[in-house]
């Protein structure tokens, strides 16, 4: 960024400061101290590409330009991020939301769901339901019912992906029951069906067009049609610091929607494809373990809504499947009790709603 963009940024932020307090009384959060306390926001991130906002204020200078000192930490998994969210160490994580979130929360472990990072739209199922190509050719698979009696890889049990792959077995009429689940990471998936360990997968980028190019199976189905309300992944704020540290909360927000803005322009087609692509594309090889840019050229990217907007309808199907499974240590927990939206509404008031850039 040079030094006019990034004073221009700054002034903004400056000015912007006078419109936090309006903004925060106007979503019910200005009742909250705000403590004299450093402008350092602790984030853990697993480097995938969902975590694309994080990525482009941070090398953009969103964050900076907001008087926030972000600190990125690397982690595997959300639910290594879970505890030190919990406690305060961590400020902001993300992941999916699994039962494991629920349970978490049950225990009184205080984090919140506050954005969308990753969720299904036309065009952009990232995850997709995959079947072995021998079984394809052969005849054994020809439409959803097939699926009864096959051995089908998920990423992990009392997931996200784990309900979808429920919603597939639906399209055919049938339950959980009805097919032999292991659980494996992405990765592994290839392996599997080299082996014929697996039958079907539901399978997320870049490993599901990896497994179709490399022959080894074919995609039946993108996750947007087999499930098009699915909220896949979201942004966590530990709860210290939303409700301690308000001002830094609602600044670090509204420059992760004006980087998820960035991202949505970028997007053509079910590609990374649009207007400033070749920059989004080079800030994921930066930042993600994919290193090669025409990997991320190929694959179909994660829908990220550019007001921030979770699903709370895809939300509540999953939590329905976390009880059906007897996954939850509170069976009549709700969706509500882990979201808070107040922080993605009040950054996009300020902003004003998203304007998809002109063909």
């Amino acid at each position: 960024m040079g030094k006019h963009a990034a004073k221009s940024f700054r002034a903004a932020a400056v000015a912007g400061c006078a419109a936090i307090g309006l903004a925060l009384a106007a979503v019910g959060l200005a009742g909250f101290p705000s403590l004299a306390q450093t402008n350092t926001v602790k984030v853990a991130s697993a480097g995938i590409a969902s975590d694309i906002g994080f990525f482009i204020a941070d090398k953009k200078g969103y964050f900076r330009a907001e008087g926030l000192d972000v600190q990125l930490t690397a982690l595997a998994n959300s639910p290594q991020m879970i505890g030190p969210l919990g406690m305060g160490q961590l400020d902001v994580g993300a992941g999916t939301v699994a039962a494991s979130l629920y349970n978490a929360v049950a225990q009184n472990i205080a984090i919140r769901a506050v954005a969308d990072k990753g969720s299904m739209r036309p065009g952009y199922g990232f995850s997709g339901l995959l079947v072995r190509k021998d079984l394809v050719d052969s005849g054994r698979y020809k439409t959803f019912k097939d699926l009864k009696g096959m051995t089908i890889a998920v990423g992990t049990f009392g997931s996200a992906n784990s309900s979808a792959v429920n919603e597939a077995l639906k399209r055919g009429g049938l339950g959980w029951d009805d097919a032999h689940m292991v659980a494996l990471t992405f990765p592994q998936h290839l392996a599997a069906y080299a082996n014929k360990a697996i039958d079907a997968s539901m399978t997320n980028e870049p490993t599901a067009s990896e497994a179709v190019k490399n022959g080894l199976a074919v995609r039946i189905a993108g996750n947007d049609e087999i499930y098009p309300d699915q909220q896949t992944a979201v942004v966590l704020y530990s709860e210290a610091f939303a409700r301690q540290r308000p001002q830094l909360a609602m600044k670090f927000m509204r420059a992760y929607i004006k980087a998820v803005r960035e991202y949505n322009d970028a997007l053509k087609g079910g590609k990374i494809a649009g207007p400033k692509a070749d920059e989004v594309i080079s800030i994921l090889t930066e930042y993600t373990f994919i290193k090669d840019p025409q990997i991320h050229r190929e694959i179909t990217p994660a829908a990220i809504d550019p007001d921030g907007r979770m699903n709370v309808k895809g939300l509540r199907n999953d939590l329905q499947f976390f009880k059906e499974r007897k996954l939850l240590q509170d069976p009549g927990i709700t969706v509500e009790r882990i979201i808070d939206t107040l922080y993605a509404s009040a950054a996009v008031k300020e902003l004003g709603p998203y304007k998809p850039p002109a063909n």
